[in-house]
Parts: structure tokens; C-alpha cells; sequence
């Protein structure tokens, strides 16, 4: 079988949907995947084999981030969808995704929600294609609210009747790496149309003992990990935020261990607080079997991570809306506390990390939600299901 895989240049969206397209490659599937020309490295550091598509030209993607600062965080999360994930990605990434299509002639196709040019193709050649989820299904049917317009464009650019897209989007196979007792369907409105086949499953983690580098401050001391993703040190308005973190931890009882992300460099260069140590990467399945709290951002990827190890966590939303439905989540759940987007959520750190390692209920149901998690069968039991859909769309 020949299973095309599609996403946008982003490690989070990538992630979930790398470890099923490894899981295929395993069950010895031929797997390519459709992925911007700029994000050819993260593709094969995943070992996987990229057939490259357009990027959007910095003059045509520089504007609309232009724009946002001046937007508020709702009104910038909507254009950021609608024009740079519905229209920009999606128009660019369509000619490459259709050419491969064409050449290749897949069987399935696997796509990350926000990278629409594949779903475009598929719909437009006949291809069955199944969504490998990015998160809460509220996030799936907000994004949906956001992308009407823009779709019904890709309908007329490929031929396709209008509403065929916006349809095949709300109705498509999906696979989701959140448990339901975690997932917030119950909060997604009759109205937003929703209805598809849901398969969860179990994300790769590693179970081992863990490493940690070089000891630091005080080793009786509890370990709290802080992490805000790949992206944020790369963004003008959240400069000095890393470093603000470690001073409003300074004082505390614990240990801090926080990443930076690969592409921040010496972002926070030494000398930092005594009971802190920076890298700009460790792997998260290392560091999660030593945690007592983490603190993040409450993106999709680190949240999970957490929740899987049973760790409870300190979250701050700092740019996306789905970081803010992923917190407001845990935290309704009990496995941990959502404080404010900063600057103000800074100033409230040390109070929540104090909060969640002395009250015993937040790391309990954090540990509940981590057996839920440990249920949900792994990614490789997805195979015989994409196999089913692949060999079903041929059969009609």
C-alpha cells in the first residue's frame, strides 16, 4: 500500500502524524510524505522520505504577520487560519501535493488537520484520506469555523462542486491521540456539522528510566520542567520570556531543567539561577519520568507528554488558541493549573508550582489520565484500519 502523508511546516502538527506514518512504514507500507521545501530536514530526522511542495513567499506570508500585533489574540488565532493555514499554505502546497498525486498514485492519504492543499487533492482525484488530529476535537470543529471560505475556494480551484470540501472536512476518518475521557466533544455545538469516524490511539512515548544532564542545584529538591515549544523563542513579543520564567522560579524549592527549543541558539546563556540548568533540547521522554511538575504553554505535544507520564502541569498559553483550550482542559480536568497568558502569567508561576506539588489531587488525576492514555491501543493497531479504508474506496 502507498500512503502519502501532508503536512505544514510546523514539529507539532508534524509529530502525531509522523508516528503513524513510521507505524505504516513498520507494517512495510511504501510512506512519502508532502511537506514544504523548507521543512526537508525535520521529514528525514524522522526517517522518513519528503516529497517536497511550495512555501509561501516571505512577501506574500510577511504582511499577514504583520497584521497580528495589532490584532488581539482571538482576532489573530482566526487570520492566522483563515489566511495563512486556509488560504496561503493550502494554494501553495496544492500544484506540489496534485504533481505527486499524479506521479505517485497513492492509496491513501494521511493529513495533519491545517494542511488543506492534500485534502484538496484527495477529494479532487478520488483518494480516500483520513485526519491525523492535532488536539481537542473543539480545536478540529473552531478550525473547521475559520476555514469555510477559504475551502470553498480550493473547491473551485480543483473543480470540485462548492461545499465539497467543508463536507469531506467535517465528515473524514480521523485519529486522535486523546483519550475521551480527556477530549471535550460534548462542548462542539449540533451546528458545526461534525460527524466522523473517531479512532484513538496511543502516541509513542518511551517508558524507561530516563536521564538528565549534568546534576545542578539541590538533588533532594523536586524537578520541574519548563518548556514553551519550538516556537516562541523565535517570536519578537515573547523575547525575555525564558528568562523571566527562571527568575519567578529562582527562589523556589525545586529544581529546573528548561529547553529552549533547537532552532533558539544561546538563547538564555548562562549564568542562570543555582537551581536551574537551560538546553536548548533533551528529549521529553528523559526528562518525564523524573518530573513532579511541568511547565508549558499547553501545546499539544508537551501536554500530552505530560499527561502520559502522569505529571501535573503549570500552564501558559502564550500565541495559539489551542494552547488555551488544551490548559483550560487540564485544569478542569484537576491535573493542573492554568494561570494567566503573561506577562501576567509570569508573575503567577511560582504560586501555581508550589500549589500543584504540595495538593496530592492534582498529580492523582494526572495519573488517572495517564492510565487512560496507556489503554488506548498504539499506533501501530491503526494500520489494518487504514488498510480497511484504503482497500474499501478501491472496492466502491
Amino acid at each position: 500500500m502507498r500512503v502519502l502523508c501532508s503536512t505544514t511546516a510546523g514539529d507539532g502538527h508534524f509529530g502525531p502524524l509522523a508516528q503513524v506514518a513510521r507505524a505504516c512504514v513498520d507494517a512495510g507500507h511504501d510512506v512519502l510524505v508532502a511537506a514544504p521545501a523548507s521543512y526537508a530536514r525535520a521529514v528525514a530526522r524522522a526517517g522518513l522520505t519528503h516529497a517536497p511542495f511550495a512555501d509561501v513567499p516571505p512577501e506574500l506570508i510577511g504582511p499577514v504577520m504583520a497584521t497580528l500585533p495589532r490584532l488581539g489574540f482571538d482576532r489573530a488565532n482566526e487570520t492566522v487560519t483563515r489566511e495563512i493555514f486556509g488560504r496561503l499554505d493550502a494554494q501553495h502546497a496544492l500544484p506540489g501535493v496534485r504533481r505527486t498525486v499524479a506521479e505517485w498514485r497513492p492509496d491513501v492519504i494521511l493529513r495533519e488537520p491545517m494542511e488543506l492543499g492534500s485534502l484538496a487533492a484527495a477529494e479532487a482525484s478520488g483518494i480516500p484520506h483520513i485526519e491525523v488530529s492535532v488536539g481537542l476535537s473543539s480545536m478540529t470543529s473552531w478550525a473547521i469555523g475559520q476555514v469555510t471560505q477559504p475551502l470553498a475556494e480550493l473547491d473551485a480551484l480543483v473543480g470540485l462542486p462548492e461545499g465539497r470540501l467543508l463536507a469531506a472536512m467535517r465528515s473524514a476518518p480521523a485519529f486522535s491521540a486523546v483519550p475521551a475521557i480527556l477530549d471535550d466533544s460534548e462542548a462542539i455545538p449540533d451546528e458545526a456539522g461534525l460527524n466522523r469516524p473517531l479512532t484513538r490511539y496511543r502516541a509513542d512515548t518511551t517508558r524507561g528510566a530516563g536521564r538528565l544532564p549534568a546534576a545542578w542545584g539541590e538533588p533532594t529538591d523536586p524537578l520541574v520542567y519548563v518548556t514553551f515549544g519550538t516556537v516562541a523563542a523565535g517570536l519578537d513579543h515573547l523575547s525575555g520570556l525564558h528568562e523571566a520564567a527562571l527568575a519567578a522560579l529562582a527562589d523556589q524549592p525545586v529544581r529546573v531543567l528548561m529547553t529552549t527549543g533547537l532552532a533558539s541558539g544561546a538563547l538564555v546563556p548562562p549564568p542562570w539561577p543555582r537551581n536551574a540548568r537551560v538546553e536548548t533540547y533533551w528529549p521529553q521522554d528523559d526528562v518525564m519520568p523524573f518530573a513532579a511538575a511541568v511547565v508549558g504553554h499547553g501545546g499539544f505535544g508537551t501536554t500530552m507528554s505530560a499527561l502520559a507520564a502522569g505529571v501535573p502541569q503549570v500552564l501558559m498559553p502564550l500565541f495559539a488558541i489551542d494552547q488555551r483550550m488544551n490548559a483550560d482542559r487540564v485544569a478542569m480536568m484537576g491535573a493542573g493549573i492554568r494561570v494567566a497568558d503573561p506577562p501576567a502569567g509570569v508573575g503567577q508561576l511560582a504560586q501555581a508550582v508550589t500549589r500543584v506539588l504540595a495538593d496530592d489531587r492534582y498529580g492523582a488525576r494526572a495519573q488517572e489520565l495517564a492510565a487512560a492514555i496507556e489503554a488506548l491501543p498504539e499506533a501501530a493497531a491503526l494500520v489494518p484500519e487504514i488498510e480497511r479504508i484504503a482497500d474499501a474506496w478501491t472496492r466502491e
